[in-house]
């Protein structure tokens, strides 16, 4: 085993939730199980590396073998912070705890905010409510096209997004708008979690979403692992929304992607590169696509899909490298709602330099993996988490 490990690649497979938390009922998500319902819906489902790593070792997952000598160290973990958004997930993971939930609108924004962004903006809006992005482009974006209106709605998470069809509403504005709303909404009255630009083409009946979101989140309250590595001078490399999700904090460079498996493919990439820290990617289609949808189908076929790539990983690894595998929170395909589900999610960890994997004990906050990382580069490390890098190097 080397004495530690140059290069970590974290991979977030965003809402890959693996079964309720103990504390799912305060969230009404009894119940929920996003992996094991959608390998139920499908009759079980086909993904032999994550059944080598261990993924079934965890807990059995139809149609997934348990490893006899599992690859990885296998576990799940449990959310410590309060919520099931996306920023608490990840903010977590890089060791912060989050006390108080961001702030959700199930009944659309207040007035006083959508007065502010129109008086601002020059431009009327329409929409204000929780919606579905192609489901709002359906309602709505015809009359947009027609009268050059914002439309403006939420979803169950703490966001507040603005569609504009990029003909009418050009990039350059919608971003300037967005930034507007995203200074707007740092208030304590409103402290929403991101604002999403949601940009789309087309005609009524056949609108499209482009791949030119751009995501606005808050800051971090506090330093996460990703700044002690940026600043002890090791890279920190963002694939896919990861720096929007920490607003750019501890990042040396992002790729962003279109899609799950675009950002295999600039995994991929980067494995090809010479450099010294972390590789972050998060794979969002299972979530936006899939999960908030209620598609457990097309959610299967993403896991498969993911699991035929995860091979090239497995293969580009280095003796001297570091998979971790996991989620940021659940978003089961047939709970009730389209909103995320409070689950545990999976832990897997891998080396090549590792004889075999192992169970670990169940995680009790995912502030572990950036303790762990910390640990690794002998940078500061956080507040919340315990590190497992001396069980992997055992």
């Amino acid at each position: 085993m080397v004495s530690k490990f140059k290069r970590v690649f974290l991979l977030v497979l965003d809402s890959v939730g693996i079964g309720e938390s103990p504390d799912a009922k305060e969230y009404n998500d009894s119940g929920a199980d996003t992996l094991g319902h959608i390998a139920t819906h499908r009759n079980g489902l086909n993904m032999p590396n994550m059944a080598k790593l261990g993924l079934s070792n965890i807990r059995e997952i139809e149609g997934i073998n348990k490893a006899d000598k599992p690859m990885a160290y296998y576990t799940k973990m449990q959310e410590a912070s309060a919520g099931k958004d996306t920023m608490t997930g990840h903010w977590e993971i890089m060791g912060l705890h989050i006390d108080t939930p961001f702030r959700t609108f199930p009944d659309g924004f207040p007035d006083e905010l959508i007065n502010e962004i129109k008086e601002k903006t020059g431009r009327n809006i329409i929409g204000n409510k929780p919606a579905s992005g192609t489901g709002i482009l359906d309602e709505l974006g015809e009359e947009h096209m027609n009268t050059g209106d914002l439309i403006v709605y939420t979803s169950a998470d703490s966001v507040l997004q603005i569609a504009a069809h990029e003909e009418v509403v050009p990039l350059e504005e919608l971003y300037e708008i967005c930034e507007l709303a995203r200074k707007l909404t740092k208030a304590p009255e409103y402290m929403v979690g991101r604002v999403i630009a949601r940009p789309f083409i087309g005609n009524p009946g056949a609108f499209e979403r482009t791949p030119n979101r751009h995501d606005y989140a808050l800051k971090p309250f506090d330093r996460t692992v990703m700044n002690e590595l940026k600043d002890a001078n090791y890279d920190v490399i963002s694939i896919g929304k990861i720096s929007d999700i920490y607003d750019g904090e501890g990042v040396t460079k992002s790729l962003r992607t279109v899609s799950n498996m675009d950002g295999m493919d600039k995994l991929i990439e980067t494995m090809d590169s010479d450099f010294t820290g972390l590789s972050f990617l998060n794979l969002v289609d299972f979530d936006a696509i899939y999960g908030h949808r209620r598609d457990p189908q097309g959610y299967g076929d993403a896991l498969e899909e993911f699991d035929a790539r995860l091979a090239e990983v497995l293969e580009k690894l280095n003796e001297d490298d570091l998979l971790i595998i996991t989620a940021d929170h659940g978003n089961d395909p047939v709970h009730h709602g389209t909103d995320h589900t409070r689950e545990y999610v999976p832990l897997l960890v891998h080396s090549k330099s590792m004889k075999q994997g192992n169970s670990f004990p169940i995680r009790e906050t995912f502030a572990d993996i950036g303790a762990t990382i910390a640990e690794n580069f002998s940078v500061t490390s956080p507040t919340y988490g315990k590190s497992f890098f001396k069980e992997i190097k055992d």
